[in-house]
């Protein structure tokens, strides 16, 4: 009896004693919000090799099978699920601790981009955290249409970036990928003999773009029932009823819900979720570098249960 208690004793050491490697929780969360190891690997520039060491170590760390994984998919698993706010914490209080003793403080000007997408998920707790962290960083904020804001990136006017690309392109860092739905309001009712009435962003966005070519390559009528630059503007539309809205699966605004097969619209395919860097260096760079790992590091709850954000 006393032996097994010795036992149980020392197992409740090592469990309290267990420490979380930065760069295995780094590779954790890369995993997480890609739903791959190649990509975690491509994004990390390391070996996919390496990431599976990483993830088995963290695993034994954790004492907990963190992914459910076959030759084709990646799920996390209910434990994986909590070791992601754990991951985000953790890595967080890592950074402000190396930062701080390392007597270096960030500063300068950043200007950085976001889709509006975002406007309804908790980046404005991230953002909230870096300028708590970095007060020092005068962070101006646009947000804007992703094409518009790869357009922006591309004159210069912005340093960092996050907004979508269409599925296939390789700019950019990729956070994850999301399958896009038709979406409206519950009680809404599609006539099929009539043009599908469309709720959707101005030209260059992205989502609008993949609405039109998809519903001309099967034939289907439409029209453009309310067309709007804001977010709110389309969700509110879309909730009397206006139309349907082209849409990220992971990130519907609440009051809204996919449209039915039995609408018989066509297929939308994905769309990729990125990070895109500018041109500057010195200040800046380092700025938008410490951003990014801020996003990287809290990207779960930009689209994991946050009931927000439409498709720019």
């Amino acid at each position: 009896m006393n032996a097994d208690r010795a036992s149980t004793d020392r197992t409740n050491v090592q469990r309290t004693d267990t420490t979380y490697d930065p760069a295995q929780l780094r590779t954790f969360l890369a995993v997480a919000q890609t739903l791959s190891f190649t990509q975690a690997a491509r994004r990390l520039g390391i070996r996919q090799s390496t990431v599976s060491q990483h993830v088995r170590r963290l695993e034994e760390a954790a004492g907990r099978q963190l992914f459910a994984r076959d030759t084709h998919r990646v799920d996390l698993t209910e434990d994986g699920e909590a070791m992601l706010g754990f991951a985000g914490t953790i890595l967080s209080a890592h950074e402000r601790a190396a930062a701080f003793f390392a007597g270096t403080r960030l500063r300068g000007r950043l200007r950085f981009g976001a889709s509006e997408d975002f406007v309804l998920t908790r980046l404005p707790e991230i953002l909230e955290s870096f300028r708590r962290d970095h007060p020092e960083v005068e962070l101006q904020l646009t947000v804007e249409l992703s094409g518009t804001l790869h357009r922006q990136l591309a004159a210069g006017r912005l340093d960092l970036v996050l907004a979508k690309r269409r599925t296939g392109d390789t700019h950019g860092e990729l956070m994850w990928q999301d399958a896009l739905d038709w979406i409206g309001a519950p009680q809404l009712r599609l006539d099929p003999e009539r043009p599908v009435p469309l709720v959707v962003f101005p030209p260059p966005a992205i989502t609008r773009a993949r609405a039109l070519e998809v519903l001309e390559e099967h034939g289907r009528a439409w029209r453009i029932a309310c067309t709007s630059t804001s977010l709110s503007g389309l969700v509110a539309a879309a909730r009397a009823g206006l139309g349907v809205m082209a849409h990220s699966r992971g990130m519907v605004p609440p009051g809204l819900v996919p449209v039915p097969a039995r609408a018989g619209l066509p297929e939308l395919g994905g769309v990729d979720f990125v990070l895109l860097y500018g041109n500057r260096r010195g200040a800046a760079q380092e700025a938008a570098d410490a951003l990014a790992s801020a996003i990287l590091a809290g990207g779960d709850r930009l689209h994991r249960g946050t009931g927000g954000g439409a498709g720019a």
